[in-house]
């Protein structure tokens, strides 16, 4: 059992680009509120960590929704479960990942959020 889980995080660390293990995750904070997502056209470099931060400014629930950014990123801390992190009032997340380059839409997927405006889009580069 030991050997196994020494020999995934070996094998983990090795699918990893080493420049990508020597730069420390940047940070950027996602602002979610009613009814937006702030920034919401969020610029990050392609395969240089960095660390989300979601905060949920608001006393409702919310939730960031980018199937195909977290389904192309490489997430080493957090989680982002079906493409999504889900947010309680006033409650926020962090997920470290790897993102890949492209430009990916985002919203809250709550009932009409994005119609009344909680929409934006990543644009890996």
């Amino acid at each position: 059992m030991l050997l196994s889980r020494v020999l995934s995080i070996a094998l983990s660390a090795a699918l990893v680009p080493a420049s990508a293990l020597a730069q420390p995750a940047a940070v950027q904070t996602i602002h979610l509120s009613s009814y937006r997502i702030l920034p919401s056209a969020i610029q990050l470099a392609a395969g240089r960590p960095v660390t989300l931060v979601f905060a949920n400014d608001s006393g409702s629930g919310h939730d960031f929704t980018a199937k195909e950014f977290f389904a192309q990123a490489r997430i080493t801390a957090g989680a982002a479960p079906g493409g999504q992190v889900e947010l309680r009032g006033h409650e926020s997340k962090s997920v470290t990942l790897i993102p890949a380059a492209g430009t990916y839409p985002a919203h809250c997927s709550h009932f009409l959020h994005a119609s009344f405006g909680m929409k934006g889009v990543i644009v890996v580069r």
